[in-house]
């Protein structure tokens, strides 16, 4: 209710104080620097410690292997339907892009070097990474030392003590941060509204209500396929994990609620060990948010500027899409950097792009919440798969909301195998 209200609060400061709107960026500024300054000291040490207390390098390799296969085979599902009814529905034709104004794309990437993007990958320096807070590069490298702490026995036990305090520390902090929220809402709605306008937005409407309803058929019927498929709780997933997406929809930053929504899913009942694995590989392997707005994007410039989409151009931007939305996270304006490489491949003029890039704060919120959305469901899914989801009892939820830690609720928990048939409970002994 807070942060509903400091919505409201927030687009009427924007509206009625313009100056004084812009001035409260700082405040969103230091929400986000606040909570990002937890993450690589959160995300770090419960890699490491989810990986050593797997015991097995096989389950790692299954785990990440089950992950890479899902994101791939629902992010091109995504850009395949997509495609298909952007191309079919016709959008972007009859749509005058010379009334808009283009954003200035200066100090932005107009392609994507792959053999260095792999390469990004492998940290030269893993402190130099962490200071750059780079999600797949930690992951990295923390898979690879978590691994290593398996195979030095009981000598591994004080230095996996350590990171555990460290990760739950820092758990500590962020529930601390986000008592703030509240007031982030309002500074980011008032600088966003103060800031863009509505200008631009209304000149390319069709465009961004397309989009939005196509995240909304994507919430609402493509993923409830996929839980129904994989028999997990969509609809209670959102409920336990909805201020987040929200938080995130407001913020336009999936980073900010990295932390608290491994936490949040680890009470919701996927276990720890699986979701701080997922969802670092799932930011960088599983935008789909962000590739469903590249597919639709290309579609409509094409459209707008009289480029002829052939069978073969489509395909063609199938398989571009396919293989540069994956692994872009840490490249800074990914989303705009893919739609230039892909755009050059069918001929799209950049000054398209640039244009979209004018209303990009508007598409970016409902491209953040779905991409954060997926990664949840995907967390949900892996866990699933690798009978690491024990869902709550009502009276355990229940004490779960007033704060108890998931070890107070390990006592009493039905463990749901792979197949989901109860396989027995768990107990503190």
């Amino acid at each position: 209710m807070q942060v509903l209200i400091g919505l409201v609060v927030g687009g009427l400061i924007g509206l009625l104080t313009p100056a004084f709107g812009e001035e409260l960026k700082i405040i969103g500024d230091a929400f986000i620097r606040l909570i990002k300054m937890t993450i690589v000291p959160l995300i770090f040490p419960l890699i490491v410690v989810s990986i050593a207390k797997l015991e097995s390098a096989k389950t790692v390799g299954r785990m990440a292997s089950k992950a890479i296969l899902y994101f791939e085979i629902v992010t091109t599902a995504i850009l395949a339907v997509t495609l298909f009814l952007a191309f079919y529905s016709g959008i972007g034709k009859g749509v005058s892009l010379g009334s808009v104004d283009p954003a200035d794309t200066e100090g932005i990437g107009k392609d994507i070097d792959l053999q260095e993007l792999f390469l990004h990958i492998i940290p030269e320096n893993v402190f130099a990474s962490a200071g750059e807070g780079e999600l797949l590069s930690i992951l990295f490298f923390a898979v690879f030392l978590g691994m290593a702490l398996t195979k030095i026995g009981e000598k591994a036990k004080p230095v996996v003590a350590v990171f555990d305090a460290v990760a739950d520390a820092m758990f500590k902090m962020i529930t601390w941060i986000i008592k703030l929220t509240p007031l982030a809402v309002v500074a980011f709605v008032a600088y966003n509204t103060a800031h863009y306008g509505w200008d631009l937005v209304l000149k390319l409407a069709v465009f961004v209500i397309v989009f939005y309803a196509a995240v909304l058929v994507v919430l609402v019927v493509l993923f409830p396929v996929i839980a129904i498929i994989f028999r997990v709780p969509y609809v209670p997933m959102l409920r336990a994990v909805g201020d987040l997406l929200f938080l995130a929809f407001v913020t336009r930053s999936a980073e900010v609620v990295l932390a608290p929504l491994i936490e949040r899913l680890d009470k919701f009942g996927v276990d720890r060990k699986v979701s701080s694995f997922t969802l670092p590989l799932g930011y960088s392997f599983n935008a789909d948010g962000a590739t469903m707005y590249e597919g639709l994007a290309v579609v409509f410039l094409a459209h707008a500027y009289g480029v002829e989409l052939t069978i073969p151009r489509l395909l063609t931007t199938l398989l571009v899409l396919m293989l540069l939305t994956k692994g872009i996270a840490g490249v800074p304006s990914a989303s705009i950097v893919v739609l230039f490489s892909a755009g050059a491949v069918i001929g799209l003029p950049a000054e398209g792009v640039a244009v979209l890039l004018a209303i990009d704060f508007v598409v970016d919120m409902a491209r953040t919440g779905l991409n954060v959305t997926g990664n949840s469901l995907a967390a949900l899914v892996i866990a699933k798969s690798e009978g690491q989801f024990t869902p709550r009892s009502k009276d355990a939820a229940a004490h779960a909301d007033e704060g108890t830690t998931a070890d107070d609720l390990d006592q009493g928990r039905t463990v749901v195998g792979p197949s989901g048939e109860a396989v027995g409970e768990r107990s503190e002994a």
